[in-house]
C-alpha cells in the first residue's frame, strides 16, 4: 500500500485533478468559440478582458494543468508499457518539473 504522502500518490492525485479542472474549463471554452458564430461584438468585449493581468495568470495556470496532464500521462504509459523501476519518483518529479517550465514559457511569451 501506497503512504498517502508518497510523491507517485500525489502524482496520481495532480493528474487526475489536472483532468478535472481541464473537463471544467472546456464548457466555457466553447461557449466562448459560439460567441465568434452568435455574437462577435460580445466576443470582442470578452477577448479585450483576456488583456487583464488575472487572466494571464489564469491562462498560466491552465497551459500548467494541460501540461501536468499530459506528462502525468506519457508517465502512466511508460508505467504500462515499460518494466517498473524506482526511477518512478524521479519520473513523476521530471513530469511536474517540464509541465511548470512550459507553463513559464507561455506565461513569458504572454505577457
Amino acid at each position: 500500500m501506497i503512504a498517502r504522502a508518497h510523491p507517485l500518490r500525489l502524482a496520481y492525485l495532480l493528474h487526475r485533478l489536472s483532468g478535472l479542472a481541464l473537463a471544467l474549463f472546456l464548457p466555457v471554452h466553447f461557449w466562448v468559440l459560439a460567441l465568434a458564430l452568435t455574437d462577435p461584438a460580445e466576443l470582442d468585449g470578452f477577448l479585450h478582458m483576456t488583456e487583464a493581468g488575472v487572466v494571464k495568470l489564469a491562462e498560466f495556470g491552465l497551459v500548467f494543468l494541460l501540461a501536468v496532464h499530459m506528462f502525468g500521462g506519457l508517465r502512466l504509459l511508460a508505467l504500462d508499457w515499460l518494466p517498473w523501476t524506482p526511477a518512478q519518483k524521479t519520473l513523476a518529479a521530471v513530469a511536474t518539473a517540464l509541465s511548470f517550465l512550459v507553463a513559464c514559457l507561455f506565461l513569458l511569451g504572454a505577457l
